[in-house]
């Protein structure tokens, strides 16, 4: 089954580190976002884990890779690797 996967122009992209390469074909990266507490004002970091679908392993820990949504792939993952945007020694 050789599947092409091609992502729209349209479609979200975001950045994030990868944090895991221990499955065939999948990243798991993290995406930060920082927030501001709605009464006190203070800034707080929330992180949400994204699966990425890396067929060729390109993706190592650390590194910052950006990624785009794409069809569901399985149950988790519905977004596909698109590069490399920092790597890490």
């Amino acid at each position: 089954m050789n599947v092409t996967l091609t992502t729209p122009t349209t479609s979200r992209r975001l950045q994030g580190v990868v944090v895991s390469t221990a499955m065939q074909k999948t990243a798991v990266v993290r995406v930060d976002r920082r927030l501001s507490h709605p009464k006190y004002g203070k800034y707080f970091t929330r992180s949400t884990k994204f699966k990425v679908h890396d067929p060729e392993a390109k993706a190592k820990v650390g590194d910052t890779v950006e990624f785009a949504e794409c069809r569901p792939l399985s149950k988790d993952k519905c977004w596909v690797y698109v590069s490399t945007v920092a790597v890490t020694k």
